[in-house]
């Protein structure tokens, strides 16, 4: 297809580049490129974890992948977690992306952390951890991002512990990702977390933005696949 564009998606905490598996085959199969990376640490790399994980790793995982493959013009999205990571790789690759999705996911400032804006369960979740010597948090069950529960058993056996460090390092940002064209933020409410919530309404009140809700879970690439690949093909 001549007018075939390109994704990178990027997932959330816990997941890998599997969780995308059903909106990427339904791009490739409307004409359009697709790359999946999975984070250092966690999927098919979880026998990568380590406490030297940081954000910094993580967004070095995705300027690579602009950068060995040579991608311009890409539609890039994040996903919960992926927030941090695809916002810190657009002050790298920020002139190769031409819109920016964040689906349910983090809009964070400069300056901030991971572990100082999630939920108090979250937050503890990952002291806790740090405090017993290990180099992840364990993952909840696919239930508690509100997942149909046909899909919950697939999701629970490829869940793996998300690097700690990655929530300890603040990030820096000079405003790149303000500098994209086209953004789109998607809510999935049902699912509560209180720092979707303030990014969603920071982008609503923004009109470089568009914002969207969906009536599903947390993980709207799992759930919903036919609808959230219409919507990045019209938000590319």
């Amino acid at each position: 297809m001549a007018d075939g564009k390109t994704f990178v998606l990027v997932h959330g905490s816990w997941h890998g580049g599997w969780c995308w598996r059903r909106v990427a085959d339904r791009l490739r199969a409307k004409g359009h490129t697709v790359f999946t990376p999975t984070l250092t640490g966690v999927g098919e790399r979880s026998h990568q974890l380590s406490k030297d994980i940081n954000l910094d790793t993580h967004i070095a995982d995705i300027v690579n992948v602009f950068l060995w493959e040579d991608l311009r013009d890409v539609c890039l999205v994040g996903h919960s977690y992926g927030g941090w990571p695809t916002s810190g790789a657009l002050e790298k690759i920020g002139d190769r992306v031409s819109s920016y999705v964040v689906l349910d996911g983090f809009v964070p400032l400069d300056g901030q952390r991971g572990i100082d804006v999630t939920n108090p369960d979250m937050r503890a979740a990952t002291l806790a951890a740090i405090e017993r010597g290990e180099a992840g948090r364990p993952p909840p069950k696919a239930a508690f991002f509100k997942m149909n529960e046909a899909d919950q058993a697939w999701v629970n056996s490829k869940l793996t512990p998300q690097p700690t460090g990655v929530a300890l390092q603040p990030i820096k940002l000079t405003g790149a990702r303000e500098r994209v064209k086209k953004k789109l933020y998607i809510r999935a409410p049902i699912y509560h977390q209180p720092a979707f919530d303030d990014a969603y309404e920071r982008c609503k009140a923004d009109r470089a933005w568009k914002t969207l809700t969906t009536d599903v879970g947390h993980d709207v690439m799992v759930d919903k696949p036919d609808w959230l690949a219409q919507v990045l093909i019209e938000a590319a």
